[in-house]
């Protein structure tokens, strides 16, 4: 009852706040990789425009509106600070706020069927991005199919004078996108692409990976892109939509690359941090989707390393009847990638290591745990100079203590890792 009051009123202000300060609105959603085009299409944007993006993973019916409000923490179960929300939101409608930003960069998710639809009616997009389509809350679609159609929403909710800003290399995006009655921007690496990617290097340093640089190609027109501290090449893609939509706003494609140098890694999303023992870890601790592992599994294994390379792999959650089919997958991949260690935490997450088992991964190479403390404490006497360790797994197998646990500067957890606040230590 209180959480539907909430979000009625957060509704009543956000549209009233859209209608008064007509902010152009960038609407993103997709299976994996809405975060990251986020964070890229609000730097390219800010070289020329007041943008606001939103906080953290505020994606939903209560998150949305709070960056419409201007808040980027939710005040939980404060009433005082629900208060001030309020009285913030009475002050935008009645008085005029100069400084209220030209465009509004929302990350739109969806866990249930509906909840595009209702985002974009709340916060009409001009520009509606279409990431990808993946195995992701198959718990509560049931199908692939009917995740298409929920995702779809972003484009087929464009006006006329909008635009549809969407992955070429995703046949379910491209398969739709004849939903849409707005102008179609593509970006990906494929030949066809309007805005294409290609020759890609991994840039090492003296102490391990410094990132990535490759190519832009547009209209004829070549410009190089490097990605300070990023290494992994799926990334890409969210730079890429990124360049697209400043690319819609007028901003130039040289401008665009030169901001996204400072584009920094996001806590969580394959982020390279030094670990005990002179070794390297890969913190992608966020959130886990069977798509999203094994990609994060093939940048392990392009890392230069003397040592062992580590798979340390948590639960992948809310996949329904998909559970059991998408771990094995991805243990297949462990086992074809000649990962040197595998390490799983949870349940559902044996049957990662009993396919890799299957599949031809020696049985002393794998190890199990039920929760992320023992297999940290585990993995922080078995760890040796110069290894390199992915960390990975859904967000509530809380996966960042393991990385915690292993990281060089555990001082430095609640500025680099996620989930480091007072609700999730309770």
């Amino acid at each position: 009852m209180l959480r539907s009051f909430l979000q009625g009123l957060l509704s009543f202000f956000s549209k009233r706040i859209i209608k008064k300060y007509r902010p152009d609105i960038v609407g993103i959603t997709g299976s994996v990789g809405k975060t990251s085009t986020k964070e890229a299409t609000a730097i390219v944007l800010s070289c020329r425009f007041n943008v606001r993006k939103s906080a953290k993973n505020y994606n939903n019916e209560i998150g949305l509106p709070l960056t419409i409000l201007g808040f980027d923490k939710s005040p939980g179960r404060s009433i005082w600070g629900w208060l001030k929300v309020f009285i913030t939101g009475f002050k935008l409608i009645l008085i005029k706020d100069k400084k209220y930003p030209d465009i509004l960069v929302l990350e739109m998710g969806a866990d249930k069927p509906g909840d595009i639809k209702h985002l974009v009616e709340l916060a009409p997009p001009k520009v509606g991005v279409w990431t990808s389509i993946a195995h992701v809350h198959t718990e509560f679609f049931k199908t692939l199919k009917k995740i298409v159609l929920e995702k779809r929403e972003i484009i087929s909710s464009l006006s006329h004078d909008g635009y549809a800003v969407v992955n070429f290399d995703d046949d379910y995006v491209m398969e739709n996108i004849d939903k849409t009655k707005a102008e179609i921007f593509t970006y990906g690496f494929k030949e066809g692409a309007d805005l294409r990617a290609s020759q890609i290097n991994l840039l090492e340093g003296e102490n391990g990976p410094k990132g990535i640089n490759f190519k832009v190609f547009y209209k004829g027109n070549t410009v190089p892109v490097l990605l300070n501290g990023v290494v992994a090449e799926h990334l890409i893609p969210s730079c890429l939509a990124g360049l697209a939509i400043g690319l819609v706003f007028g901003v130039n494609l040289v401008d665009g690359a030169e901001e996204l140098k400072k584009l920094e890694p996001i806590s969580g999303h394959m982020r390279i941090l030094k670990g005990i023992k002179n070794t390297l870890l890969i913190d992608d601790t966020y959130n886990s989707s069977p798509k999203a592992s094994r990609s994060a599994l093939e940048t392990l294994l392009k890392l230069e390393t003397n040592s062992q390379r580590y798979a340390v792999l948590g639960d992948m959650l809310e996949l329904g009847t998909e559970t059991e089919n998408a771990h094995r997958e991805v243990g297949f991949k462990v086992s074809e990638l000649e990962i040197d260690y595998l390490v799983t935490v949870g349940e559902a997450s044996k049957n990662i290591a009993l396919s890799a088992k299957e599949a031809g991964m020696s049985e002393d190479k794998i190890y199990s745990f039920a929760d992320s403390v023992s297999a940290g404490k585990f993995l922080q006497e078995k760890i040796k100079e110069k290894d390199i360790l992915l960390v990975k797994g859904s967000q509530s197998i809380r996966m960042e203590k393991i990385v915690k646990e292993l990281m060089a500067e555990p001082l430095r957890a609640e500025e680099l890792l996620v989930r480091q606040g007072e609700e999730w230590n309770r």
